[in-house]
């Protein structure tokens, strides 16, 4: 099994920051990256940020020059540091792992943005 664990969601002012963290245990191999989904509902996830392992990244249009992906391979865990919010970043985001066997996804963890 494998297990995502999200934390760093919350209540951020327009402008304002935020950082999420997901952290990774149990049978891991080979990971091949990590990455960052949200949704809203009535909408389909999408693609937030991306990283593999080997450290590139891709970025939804969006959020590109605001939010930054980072990984601690040593310790699965995966970043997003979320700058220059604003009102449409609200929605619940949820961590993602490609591994060869699968694609797992944490939980969630609701971020809302709002003065």
């Amino acid at each position: 099994q494998v297990h995502l664990v999200e934390s760093g969601g919350g209540l951020g002012q327009p402008g304002g920051s935020l950082r999420l963290s997901c952290a990774a245990s149990g049978r891991i191999f080979s990971l091949r990256a990590m990455g960052w989904y949200r949704q809203v509902p009535g909408k389909q996830r999408e693609l937030v940020a991306r990283i593999v392992s080997g450290g590139g990244t891709n970025y939804a249009d969006s959020v590109k020059g605001r939010f930054t992906i980072s990984m601690d391979n040593a310790k699965r865990t995966v970043f997003l540091q979320m700058n220059s919010l604003k009102a449409e970043d609200t929605a619940g985001y949820y961590c993602n792992v490609e591994l060869p066997y699968g694609d797992y996804w944490g939980q969630g963890t609701q971020v809302t943005v709002s003065s």
